[in-house]
């Protein structure tokens, strides 16, 4: 297996001399870099929170200048390159002060795209930019995140790196171009060898998290098949990403990492391979995720915050997340909080969703572990309706994948779901904690579960209170502590 020789000057041009802590960008992150963004809160207040976080959204706005990618020589095609032009009129662009870089109808074969500060890809109606299919086509190596620990690797398909106002806009089609015979297979295959696919590549760079090697020195790339994230702005303020369709995506569509101010509305996600989570904020504050419909291979929306070793080191919080009137349909959670979470997730807010599908396995869930760790506290989710998910309505599993063989217990506490209807379900609730560190304060108030295969699954809580809950008709009051 080969790697890419990383000289400084490839590490100025991506930016991960900063990114692995060896050079600051001024004023981006505040004082003490990205710890800065994150202040302890006062007391919580409940869904009056989540009118304190959108009132400091706000997404950004570009001046009124327009760069079309075909002046700079992109043909609409579907086989010219056009990455030397999207590259060239996003140069143009913020250089000018910022603006609109347009992609007309037609579809744009491109490599890698990176934005910068002031910067909006516009897409019309019918645009599509389709990404190439050639790993290449995403080196050098930038720095980034791959499944919750920083690293060297290929480019996200649209990637930003410590930049401010940068939107991705329009009614057009973002197409990775990912299928059975390219990007999903690294994953793992019955048509490829174990070195032909991540295996080996995602076990060395967990031990390197694990051992705390510098950041620098953990290079990936070519021949380590760990594929690329679709859309990741890294350490950004003010993001948008509005009215766009997502498909065929090698792994995780929209992915931002250590930003502020991030909103996400209007999106469609439609990509069925493995890992293709639709929206995966990541120890980010105060985001928005809004009007969108997700029908995906994984988790529909996954709040992180890094894993294990990496996360503690970093540790900073997802928090600050309002979900509101989406729609999801086939993917393994619909509001889903983990499974990188070692570096703690607060202040979640969902309401007016729609979910609905026999490929659909939970509407809320939960799920980490005591080697992840890290806590999980006042998570609320309101005024959703259910058709019907195929394991349970409300999920937390503290024994996800590695179980409890860990030294980080998890704090799950304040969860509070009220105003939930279900049509059908194998669960109501299927909560899992450890009797030695419990879940505490969860309620579920006002809802109603309708056609439940089973009973309640209640182990390592302390305080489970149901109020006007009615199962399978049948009406429930109680405090429940297993």
């Amino acid at each position: 297996m080969r790697h890419q020789r990383v000289t400084r000057r490839d590490f100025l041009a991506t930016g991960a001399l900063a990114g692995a802590g060896l050079l600051a960008a001024p004023g981006l992150l505040g004082r003490g870099g990205a710890r800065g963004l994150f202040e302890p809160q006062a007391a919580h207040r409940g869904w009056a929170e989540a009118d304190a976080i959108l009132a400091r959204i706000s997404p950004p706005v570009f001046p009124d200048r327009v760069f079309p990618v075909t002046k700079y020589g992109a043909a609409g095609d579907g086989t010219r390159d056009c990455t030397a032009a999207f590259r060239d009129a996003i140069a143009a662009c913020a250089e000018a002060g910022g603006g609109q870089v347009l992609v007309p109808d037609g579809r744009f074969l491109t490599g890698a795209i990176h934005l910068r500060s002031r910067v909006n890809l516009h897409l019309s109606d019918g645009a599509t930019i389709a990404f190439s299919r050639h790993p290449d086509h995403y080196l050098p190596v930038v720095f980034t995140r791959w499944e919750g620990v920083e690293l060297m690797n290929y480019s996200a398909l649209i990637y930003a790196f410590e930049q401010r106002d940068v939107a991705i806009t329009g009614k057009g089609t973002l197409d990775g171009q990912a299928s059975d015979e390219h990007w999903w297979p690294w994953k793992g295959s019955r048509t490829l060898p174990p070195e032909a696919t991540q295996m080996a590549a995602r076990a060395r760079l967990f031990d390197m998290g694990a051992r705390g090697v510098p950041v620098a020195k953990r290079v990936f790339g070519a021949g380590s098949f760990l594929r690329p994230n679709f859309i990741q702005p890294y350490r950004c303020q003010n993001i948008l990403v509005d009215g766009v369709t997502i498909v065929n995506s090698p792994m995780w569509e929209i992915h931002p990492v250590l930003c502020r101010n991030v909103t996400v509305r209007n999106v469609a996600v439609n990509s069925h391979g493995p890992n293709n989570d639709g929206c995966d904020p990541e120890s980010c504050r105060d985001v928005l995720i809004e009007g969108c419909t997700f029908d995906t291979g994984d988790d529909c929306i996954a709040l992180k915050s890094g894993r294990n070793e990496d996360g503690r080191r970093l540790a900073v919080p997802i928090e600050n997340v309002v979900i509101r009137d989406c729609t999801m349909k086939d993917g393994h959670g619909g509001v889903v909080i983990g499974s990188e979470v070692s570096g703690g997730a607060r202040n979640i807010f969902a309401e007016r969703c729609r979910m609905d599908s026999p490929n659909l396995d939970r509407a809320l869930r939960v799920k980490t572990n005591s080697v992840r760790g890290g806590f999980v506290e006042h998570v609320y989710m309101r005024d959703v309706t259910v058709g019907q998910v195929a394991e349970a309505v409300v999920t937390v599993n503290l024994f996800y994948e590695e179980g409890d063989a860990g030294k980080f217990p998890p704090a799950v506490r304040e969860i509070d779901v009220r105003n939930v209807t279900s049509g059908r379900s194998q669960y109501g609730l299927l909560l899992r904690g450890y009797a030695h560190t419990p879940m505490r304060d969860i309620r579920v108030t006002d809802c109603t579960f309708d056609n439940v295969a089973n009973d309640d699954v209640i182990e390592g809580v302390a305080g489970l209170t149901l109020k006007n809950v009615r199962v399978n008709g049948k009406l429930r009051n109680e405090v429940i502590s297993r």
